[in-house]
């Protein structure tokens, strides 16, 4: 049967903006070739994995993976910000990079279909991991 009014519309498209491009140096053509390819990657993982998922809440769950991975890079990229700064280099790249991590997770809350579930896997994870907040 087509045209399944049921199945639900699970459309995921991610990019490299166009600030984070602009904030790369002129020389910067490799890195914003390197983001780009990082991006399809993540963008060609999150749609098979969602698209293999039963349910909004189970394809939520492999973008909290997802966003939980962008997390940690970003922190290693805004970790590397201060140490190339007190060796005297650029750290540009990983500001880029860092931005382009934190734009990823904004991308994927922009998707209503997957917001709301989102912030639902979150928040159980944060019980099932034992954090209760008011309790000491």
């Amino acid at each position: 049967m087509t045209g399944d009014s049921t199945e639900p519309d699970r459309e995921l498209s991610l990019g490299v903006p166009k600030g984070v491009l602009d904030s790369l140096p002129e020389d910067g053509a490799n890195a914003a070739a390197d983001m780009k390819t990082a991006v399809a990657g993540i963008e060609a993982s999150l749609r098979e994995a969602i698209e293999s998922a039963d349910s909004d809440a189970e394809a939520a769950s492999d973008a909290v993976d997802a966003i939980e991975h962008l997390e940690a890079k970003m922190e290693t990229y805004d970790e590397f910000v201060p140490e190339l700064r007190a060796w005297g280099q650029s750290p540009i790249y990983a500001i880029a990079w860092r931005n382009l991590y934190a734009e990823l997770i904004a991308q994927l809350y922009e998707h209503e279909w997957l917001a709301a579930n989102i912030d639902r896997e979150r928040n159980y994870r944060l019980v099932e991991d034992g954090i209760r907040f008011g309790d000491r």
